[in-house]
């Protein structure tokens, strides 16, 4: 015990005292962000501008007491300004981008809702580490698929036709020409509804492998007014897919399939020979210390939680959140049977985006 006394690097120890405080006070700040995104008080803060407890309550229909709380952890957080000379709150512009602009590029609210879906499957998450296996979609509660889609919509809304599709000339001349696309994994149909809505001579056909997805899905594609040109359904793709296409997306799917090469597989055999395919997977290295720091934590924290646990649950793959890189795309595309694998040159702390030629 001397030994180790003797050899302990007390600043070292301290720093790390204070790095796990910062995390667990992190934690406790996300938890309270995910309240006020839930209650609109994020939201309510950016459209009134300076208040105090008693008139954000009054406004949302909340508590005080609850409200001024949240408010002095949102405060000492620094996600709102505080003035003691006035008593009054402030969130920021440059905040209010991030809580929230439902939509926006920068927006955070899906993430916050997708945090108590997360640890609705705690236990369930702590017996598989246990027994092996995982948590089916299924398990999740709908706040799940909800804050999901509030997370990537602002991949739709602001990068898919601005900058995506515009930096690849070859499958964007096919839309324009008028392709047969389909989306594999397509969740609610956020991104064929606004290819079809851009791009109206082409047919388009989402494949997702939850029912309640693919309803929904199709519910909006008539919303929208894009039913002729737009269907979807329930299938598991890795099995096959019938006809040919001239383009085929997954977008953010392949790292957490349960048999990724068999979806790979099946999406070359329905392309056609001049077909394009396009994925979208997460920005992650081949090497763990190339993924150290805070955006590589939460990548993996997401994996146990749901990415690699559902693929898991089914006996699959298990690749996980940090699985696809970009040294797995091109060995799994080349087992596959594609001939290209080209990275598109984007810069996105999140994804990376691949052009893959058959």
């Amino acid at each position: 015990m001397a030994s180790v006394q003797s050899t302990l690097n007390q600043a070292k120890q301290e720093a790390f005292v204070h790095k796990v405080l910062g995390n667990t006070s992190a934690a406790m700040t996300t938890i309270l962000a995910a309240i006020g995104d839930h209650l609109g008080l994020f939201k309510d803060l950016a459209a009134n501008g300076p208040t105090t407890s008693t008139e954000l309550a009054q406004r949302t229909g909340t508590n005080e007491r609850y409200v001024r709380e949240w408010l002095g952890g949102m405060a000492t957080a620094g996600y709102v300004e505080y003035d003691p000379a006035t008593s009054l709150f402030t969130l920021p512009t440059e905040h209010a981008a991030v809580l929230a602009a439902e939509g926006g590029p920068f927006f955070f609210g899906g993430i916050y809702q997708m945090f108590p879906a997360f640890m609705s499957v705690y236990n369930q998450v702590v017996e598989a580490f246990q027994r092996g296996g995982g948590v089916r979609q299924a398990d999740y509660p709908p706040a799940m698929w909800d804050g999901l889609e509030r997370f990537s919509a602002g991949w739709f809304n602001n990068l898919l036709l601005q900058q995506w599709i515009p930096a690849m000339p070859a499958v964007e001349s096919k839309l324009k020409s008028g392709a047969r696309v389909a989306d594999i994994g397509c969740g609610r149909g956020r991104a064929l509804i606004k290819l079809a809505e851009a791009y109206p001579t082409c047919e388009y056909v989402g494949y997702d492998a939850y029912g309640p997805a693919v309803q929904e899905a199709t519910a909006r594609a008539k919303e929208a007014g894009v039913q002729n040109r737009v269907t979807f359904k329930q299938a598991d793709v890795s099995k096959g897919l019938s006809g040919q296409f001239h383009l085929i997306t997954t977008f953010d799917v392949v790292h957490d399939a349960i048999d990724p090469l068999g979806l790979l597989r099946a999406i070359h055999s329905a392309l056609r020979p001049d077909g394009v395919y396009v994925c979208l997977d997460v920005n992650c290295s081949d090497k763990l210390e190339d993924n150290a720091g805070p955006l590589g934590a939460m990548f993996h924290g997401v994996s146990v939680m749901y990415c690699m646990t559902t693929s898991l649950a089914w006996g699959g793959a298990g690749l996980g959140t940090v699985g696809f890189h970009q040294k797995k795309v091109q060995e799994l595309c080349s087992e596959a049977g594609f001939r290209e694998v080209r990275r598109v040159p984007l810069e996105n702390p999140f994804n990376n985006l691949y052009e893959i030629i058959p």
